[in-house]
């Protein structure tokens, strides 16, 4: 048929016997076979041929009922021909309904039954509509009784689109309503191991998608949906609310009108009485939905305002609980009052009227912090509502007729002793500044007053918190930030107070620098707070203190966080990158210069942990600068460090010439100043050629942290080099440099660093040459002097480092590198420890459970039967390092693979009890955290080692370390309850 050398009707004549054999199995055959055939040659069929076919098959129909199966498979391949004749696809359902009932057939024959309707739906519309409620009737008929939920997803999808579609239902809607609505709420739970993959959600989801579609349904819906509601069953009473909340959508206040008291009653009831969050959320949700319902319908003259009566009812039995003194359902009532507020800015205006007022009241009769703190986040609540809407300049306002009262009662919670309360009021004074208008200008100086404040002055909690709100308000109120507030912070910061203690004084210091960076979030902030950081940096630079480390790290630190907030504007981090790093470099290049001649001057600059600081700070000014822009940066600072170009540097006069590529020991300290070179070309978004002198630095300067800062410049910027043969002729280089230096020698730990490096920027995007160097990092793995950083090593193939070969930085990093990596290397690390010697035995196993770690826990999960054996000989190395990153791969594991763990759950309980022994506490609390997870496995796998975890934690609840205690008590507590009912 196919070919073409015969047609389907000859196909028909040849069945002839058959078709018409007394024996209904021989029928039933024929059938089958002309039916098998149609349905894969049914679009090559003619118009003519089709309507034979059809009346064929019809007039089977009423054929015996073994022969029913292949007559419907026939009709599901006619129903998807294009040149069906109009009149048929009627022609067949009618028949379908008068002469087969549904319900008696197989699973899979109703199954092609609903198929052939939906396919007469999607084709034949204005046909079937022609039926006009005969058709809806036929399906009611139909689907009444379907049971599988294979079926229903389809007969549920059949139900929208009758609906959807305006089929005619006539005088059927409480019936079809009734069809479906027999299943609610939905209970189904899957079998194991079902190939169909049908989740109890997925039937939940299209029931109620037909339950919510028309509000046809409402009298039938809303009534059972009350009924549902008071149910004992928890996933009945989320399933109606849910459904409440989604009928909503569609409904008007006509369709809710008779059932808001009854739905208000028991929405009330829940949330007050309820234990549980997640139906108190659901309560909530449907409220809200309600609320907006009726705010949508339009009012005419002489019909009820029901919002009105209804947030009338909410407020008569609410309000009274705002006002009890033990403030026992105080929060219940808030919530439901603030759910019913935010549906729309009408439903706000009637709640907040009565409620802020009230609130206001009960604030000033509560003394107590706790009370006024409780009532301060109602009243929060609110304000966050209108933060939806606005500030709207209208009578009805009552926010702006309660300004002065509502700024009192803010203003006297920060100046009240207790921390939470100044946390709640900081949030309110937040929201507050977020409405432009409310706050007058003379509201907005105090509000930077008390700021200041809170930020200097207070505990830290209060003090982070108010640099959060400064931050959060000062692109605001710009002007008044950069005109009051920085001023403010920079005589602070510039001020030498003789009666503070040094300490005292060192931590206002820091706090005015943080809260410097905190205000920091307007360009014109910005350019008022940068000058003030790097003017105290030069201050601290020049200093004697004993402490000027860290006072230019804090400096450094708070630049970094300026950095970051000033990136997604392009004026702010052009200006912020123009300004910074020249004075960076200008003051780091003449320390460098004068560290050799003069010991101390500047010396603290230099030091490793400032210029660490600095990093982050060139770093975060590089990354978001356009192509163009950075290319005007290179052509400053890549002569800079390669030919000592210093023309572009401030104060730019120095006694010698910068070159930190010059051998010698003169040098040194110059060649510190990489790391500045690497935070800058490492975060451009190309790559710049500088290779060859990058990698010998790596490989010859003495000093580590020189050497790797070198190294990871040199990898940062191979990662991003294109391919092709100037890359291939750096890394030849780099590999001869590298292989002779790891074999003898002084510099073998250089070349390791150069080396990892290395191969991590080629790992990232999958270059090549990765697969020998990573084999030449596992046979390192045995040597005895750098086998142990080798292992080290391999969490920096897999971590991503904070400075470099990160996407922040634009490296080229695959999507999957880490799953690559282990696919091709773990095998690798297996063998090597089953070969390996008793004294490099550790350093496998460190490795292996730093590529575990950094591996996604599903991929982990799969290969956890050919691992688990190594990972639990892993627990009994004496190496902290490799205990406690074993620890921390088997933790989730015991919660994701239980199955597979509980079959060496006696290993398991022995080698965790053992470790929560360990001298160190990081090891001790890993190990109470895997005996914690341990509950998780099959009760009936841990009952018979329960009473023996239980003696054994006991020892840790005296552990001198409170956060060990901590751990043992959860863990305990759990095995305590093993085996419990209803655990």
């Amino acid at each position: 048929v196919k070919d073409g050398s015969w047609t389907v009707l000859q196909l028909v004549e040849a069945l002839g016997s058959c078709l018409e054999n007394t024996d209904p199995r021989m029928r039933g055959r024929g059938i089958q076979l002309l039916s098998h055939v149609l349905l894969q040659c049914y679009s090559l069929l003619q118009e003519k041929e089709v309507l034979h076919l059809v009346l064929f098959y019809e007039n089977r129909l009423q054929d015996h009922h073994l022969v029913i199966p292949s007559v419907l498979q026939g009709l599901r391949a006619l129903s998807m021909c294009e040149v069906l004749s109009p009149g048929l696809a009627v022609s067949v359902l009618k028949a379908i309904f008068q002469e087969v009932h549904v319900q008696s057939l197989l699973q899979l024959d109703r199954h092609t039954v609903y198929s052939i309707i939906t396919n007469f739906m999607g084709s034949r519309e204005e046909e079937l509509k022609g039926l006009g409620a005969d058709f809806t009737f036929g399906f009611i008929q139909m689907m009444d009784g379907e049971k599988d939920p294979r079926n229903l997803l389809v007969a549920f999808q059949i139900v929208r689109d009758l609906i959807a579609k305006n089929y005619a239902l006539g005088p059927f809607v409480e019936e079809l309503f009734e069809v479906t609505s027999c299943y609610f709420p939905i209970d189904f739970t899957p079998p194991p191991n079902d190939p169909h993959g049908i989740q109890r959600e997925d039937l939940i989801l299209s029931l109620r998608a037909v339950l919510a579609s028309t509000p046809q349904f409402a009298e039938f819906l809303l009534p059972l949906l009350i009924e549902k509601m008071d149910s004992d069953l928890q996933s009945a009473k989320l399933d109606s609310l849910q459904t409440l909340t989604t009928c909503c959508a569609i409904y008007g206040q006509k369709e809710l009108q008779e059932f808001l008291p009854s739905l208000w009653s028991s929405l009330r009831r829940e949330v007050f009485q309820t234990a549980s969050e997640k139906v108190e959320a659901e309560c909530l949700a449907a409220l809200h939905a309600l609320s907006a319902c009726l705010s949508r319908s339009v009012l005419s003259s002489d019909t009820e305002d029901l919002l009105n009566s209804f947030l009338s009812s909410i407020l008569q039995d609410c309000r009274h609980h705002l006002c009890e003194p033990d403030m026992k359902l105080v929060w219940p009532s808030a919530k439901l009052l603030q759910a019913a507020a935010g549906a729309s800015l009408r439903a706000y205006h009637q709640v907040t009227c009565t409620v802020l007022p009230l609130l206001l009241e009960q604030y000033t009769k509560h003394p107590q912090s706790s009370q006024r703190r409780t009532i301060l986040e109602m009243l929060l609540g609110f304000l966050e509502l209108q933060q939806k809407w606005g500030l709207v300049e209208e009578d009805e306002n009552t926010l702006l007729s309660l300004r002065a009262s509502v700024c009192s009662v803010v203003f006297s919670a920060l100046t009240d002793p207790s921390v939470q309360l100044q946390l709640v009021g900081i949030r309110a004074l937040t929201v507050l500044g977020s409405l432009q208008g409310f706050l007058s200008p003379s509201d907005l100086e105090l509000v930077v007053d008390h700021l200041i404040r809170l930020a200097l002055h207070e505990d830290s909690q209060s003090s982070e918190a108010a640099m959060e709100a400064a931050g959060t308000l000062a692109p605001f109120y710009p002007k008044v930030f950069s005109g009051h507030m920085v001023p403010r912070l920079e005589e602070e910061l510039q001020s030498e107070r003789e009666e503070d203690s040094s300490h005292d004084h060192c931590s206002l210091r820091q706090r005015c620098l943080q809260a410097l960076a905190a205000v920091s979030t307007h360009t014109s902030i910005v350019k008022e707070t940068v000058p003030v950081l790097l003017q105290h940096l030069r201050k601290v630079q020049k200093g004697s203190e004993a402490g000027n480390t860290q006072g230019m790290v804090s400096v450094c630190q708070s630049l970094h966080r300026v950095a970051l907030q000033c990136q997604q504007d392009d004026d702010g981090c052009w200006y912020y990158h123009q300004t910074v790093v020249p004075c960076l470099l200008a003051m780091a290049v003449p320390a460098a210069m004068q560290e050799s001649a003069h010991p101390l001057l500047g010396k603290a600059l230099i030091e490793e942990e400032v210029l660490a600081a600095m990093v982050p700070v060139i770093s975060a000014a590089t990354t978001h600068l356009s192509p163009e822009l950075a290319a005007q940066s290179v052509s400053h600072v890549v002569p800079l460090f390669l030919d000592g170009e210093v023309s572009f540097l401030p104060q730019n006069s120095f006694p010698c010439s910068f070159q930190p590529f010059e051998d010698g020991e003169c040098f040194d300290t110059q060649r510190r100043l990489i790391a500045l070179l690497m935070a800058f070309v490492c975060s451009l978004p190309c790559s710049v050629s500088w290779c060859r002198e990058l990698l010998a630095l790596s490989c010859s300067c003495l000093c580590p942290f020189t050497a790797t800062t070198a190294a990871k410049c040199f990898a940062g910027l191979v990662n991003k080099h294109p391919a092709g043969q100037q890359l291939d002729e750096i890394l030849q280089l780099a590999v001869n440099r590298i292989e002779p230096s790891l074999g003898e020698g002084p510099r073998r730990m250089q070349a390791l660093t150069l080396l990892l490096w290395v191969t991590k920027a080629l790992l990232l995007r999958y270059h090549p040459l990765s697969s020998h160097l990573t084999d030449k990092l596992l046979g390192l793995l045995s040597d005895v002097e750098l086998g142990p950083a080798v292992a080290d090593g391999f969490l920096l193939l897999m971590a991503e480092p904070p400075d470099v070969l990160h996407k922040g930085c634009h490296a080229d990093v695959r999507i999957m590198f880490r799953q690559r990596f282990f696919t091709t290397n773990v095998p690798k690390l297996v063998q090597g420890f089953h070969g390996a010697g008793p004294d490099v035995k550790a350093n496998y196993l460190k490795g292996l459970s730093h590529v575990l770690n950094h591996l996604p826990k599903p991929v982990l999960v799969t290969e956890l039967p050919t691992l688990l054996s190594l990972l639990l000989e892993a627990l009994s190395c004496t190496d902290r390092v490799v205990q406690l990153s074993t620890l921390s791969c088997l933790q989730p594991l015991l919660l994701e693979a239980p199955q597979i763990m509980s079959l060496h759950v006696d290993t398991l309980v022995t080698k965790f009890l053992s470790l929560t022994s360990s001298p160190t506490m990081a090891v001790r609390i890993a190990a109470l955290r895997c005996a914690h997870a341990l509950t998780s496995l099959p009760t009936a796998v841990l009952l018979p080692y329960k009473a023996r975890v239980i003696r054994a934690l006991a020892k840790p609840l005296d552990d001198k370390k409170r956060l060990v205690r901590k751990e043992a008590v959860a863990a305990r507590g759990e095995w305590f309850l093993l085996g419990s009912p209803g655990r």
